[in-house]
């Protein structure tokens, strides 16, 4: 990714398969817009985002509450890898893995770039309060 340095972040000289599982973690901005319900038309293959939320989402921080076995727990939970998101059009523009695929920088308001993880929710990028929430097994 150009002529970065080690001592640059990190996310400015590697690509998305080269980053270490702590980097790849790190990078997911808590939009929480993946945990969303999305609607597939059959006809055109467009989807629309809904403002449904995955039973597990902590709606507050926009974090998964059982991340570790979200797979598990919910079979339409889709793990984001870097042979994915070129396939993943329905995540914003903004999307941190979106942004490093595409060779653009991190938004002013990420973590990594604020060094402060309500900034996201400040900047009005995340779904926060503007959800419902979706029905568990248990509903």
């Amino acid at each position: 990714m150009g002529n970065k340095k080690k001592k640059d972040p990190f996310w400015t000289y590697k690509t998305l398969k080269e980053m270490d599982p702590h980097e790849w973690e790190s990078l997911c901005d808590g939009c929480g817009i993946c945990c969303l319900d999305k609607i597939q038309d059959v006809d055109t293959g467009e989807i629309e985002i809904t403002s449904v939320t995955c039973p597990f989402l902590d709606i507050k921080d926009c974090r998964c509450l059982i991340y570790e076995d979200r797979i598990d727990a919910n079979p339409e939970c889709l793990a984001l890898s870097p042979e994915n998101i070129k396939e993943l059009t329905w995540l914003p523009e903004s999307c941190a893995y979106r942004c490093i695929v595409e060779g653009r920088d991190l938004e002013w308001w990420h973590h990594l770039i604020s060094g402060d993880l309500n900034t996201i929710h400040e900047a009005g990028m995340s779904v926060r309060e503007r959800t419902g929430r979706g029905k568990s097994e248990k509903d």
